[in-house]
């Protein structure tokens, strides 16, 4: 099994930093390693390549791009040097950089996309992990005239306007490729990052960052192995837990339908779908391996909770009186060894209900829409900073969160923070949050951990979604990927 990729925040890498100028090396020495690895970088991706426009900012980045400039030039390539900040305001560790790229023979110009001349290359050395975002205009107009040029480009560290933590960014560089200085940041795997970032390649310019408890845990395919072991031959549906699904307001049979048979497709022992009567047909018909447990109102719930070891609530539910008095059924259930998957309406209701107890034993699967509401900011805001939303999110509720987008994460009571890069574009439609229920449901019925269900079922959901993807399909039924999932999760 491999090890998850541990990614950090551009303070931890500062911090880093810090800790080896303490032990003899100087943000200088850093400067010039960082410079030294580009080289390598640039050479090994354009050997062909002979002229460079190296655009450099004010700050460490700038520095680490004068650094290359020089090594660049020593090595035989033709270096346009392009000052996007003044450099008389250079100061520190930049400042001796620019000082010798100068002494080594080079000219340092302003910078105007007309200096770019007969360049064939763009080393992006102008903004660094330490960028306000939003860009000033000054500098929203440089990473314009570089997207413009329409050459390859070699981002130092981050692509310029970046965010290196949260991978926000409005206007950020394309990278061709991008190399990482010290660690893997944040940034560079969420929001805009994977779009910007281009092929992402690593030197830790000889840091240890193990001394340093990570933001983030990049997790694979493995993790699906460890939540679902081959199983042994004398097994049964009883060895595989029961899974309830209670959802399917008026009008609504699909998304319940959805989530229980990708519970199904999961590898849950047995699982039942808990409806309005008048949607058995509709579900049971085209599936009859689920059950169907009648709901006109809440009653019948008495005698089904206690027989599943796992309920996941939510997708179609609806808000009416007789969704919010299901949920408070389920709420009220006492439990041992049995556990709830909250989803959809589900969340909704929660957020509105005066006061909710932290639990343990639940997941909860919001969108950033349903994360806002639960924790009583805008959807735009948790997008903002979908780490710390998850981890706000899980510290007012307690259990495991799972917060669904593009780059989706989970956050549990003691874990680090995981995140999954797996799916694409092509899965933004109706349905696929009601599958990614039922696949937490499912892998949670069988390895009894909720942390490890939740990161399981986020990364076979994704890598169903990719294989699918394949053929380039344009948008991705939720169907299919429910029937996906059992190639997903392997023997």
């Amino acid at each position: 099994m491999t090890l998850p990729e541990p990614l950090y925040t551009p303070a931890q890498v500062r911090d880093l930093e810090s800790r080896v100028a303490t032990q003899g090396c100087s943000g200088f020495d850093l400067m010039q390693r960082a410079g030294a690895a580009l080289l390598t970088t640039l050479a090994m991706h354009w050997p062909q390549l002979r002229h460079v426009a190296v655009v450099c900012g004010g700050g460490n980045n700038g520095g680490d791009g004068y650094v290359l400039a020089g090594l660049a030039k020593s090595a035989g390539y033709t270096v346009t040097l392009l000052a996007a900040s003044a450099p008389e305001r250079l100061t520190g560790d930049a400042l001796l950089a620019y000082q010798a790229a100068v002494t080594a023979g080079l000219s340092v110009q302003p910078f105007s996309i007309e200096a770019l001349g007969e360049a064939e290359l763009i080393v992006d050395a102008f903004c660094g992990s330490g960028t306000r975002l939003p860009l000033q205009l000054q500098a929203s107009a440089v990473v314009r005239a570089i997207n413009a040029a329409a050459l390859p480009v070699l981002a130092v560290d981050l692509p310029s306007g970046l965010d290196g933590y949260s991978g926000a960014g409005q206007e950020v560089v394309l990278a061709t490729v991008t190399l990482s200085l010290g660690a893997f940041k944040t940034g560079q795997f969420m929001g805009e990052g994977p779009g910007c970032c281009g092929t992402l390649e690593l030197d830790n310019l000889g840091l240890d960052a193990s001394v340093v408890r990570p933001a983030l845990l990049r997790q694979d395919d493995s993790v699906i192995n460890l939540a679902l072991p081959p199983r042994r031959r004398p097994a049964h549906k009883g060895s595989f837990g029961s899974v309830l699904v209670i959802g399917g307001g008026e009008g609504m049979p699909g998304a319940v339908r959805l989530a229980a048979k990708s519970a199904l497709r999961a590898g849950g022992g047995r699982v039942t779908v808990g409806s309005l009567p008048a949607h058995l047909t509709a579900i049971v018909a085209p599936r009859p391996e689920l059950m169907f447990l009648s709901l006109a109102d809440a009653s019948p719930l008495t005698s089904a909770l206690p027989q599943a070891s796992v309920v996941a609530i939510g997708p179609g539910l609806g808000q009416s009186d007789w969704a919010r008095s299901l949920l408070q059924r389920v709420l009220a259930q006492p439990r041992s060894g049995q556990w709830l998957v909250i989803d959809a309406d589900a969340l909704n209701l929660l957020a509105d209900l005066p006061q909710v107890q932290r639990r343990s034993d639940w997941v909860l699967t919001p969108h950033p829409g349903e994360a806002g509401r639960l924790l009583g900011i805008t959807a735009e805001a948790v997008q903002n900073d979908r780490l710390a939303a998850v981890q706000n999110l899980q510290r007012r509720y307690g259990g495991t969160v799972v917060l669904k987008g593009s780059g989706t994460l989970v956050a549990g009571e003691r874990q680090v923070p995981v995140l999954c890069t797996r799916g694409n574009p092509a899965m933004a439609s109706a349905g696929m949050g009601d599958v990614l229920t039922g696949a937490v449901a499912g892998i949670l019925a069988q390895c009894r951990d909720p942390w490890l269900a939740a990161c399981a079922g986020v990364q076979a959901h994704g890598r169903a979604g990719d294989a699918l993807a394949l053929g380039g399909d344009r948008s991705l039924l939720a169907g299919d990927l429910a029937l996906a999932l059992g190639a997903a999760i392997g023997p």
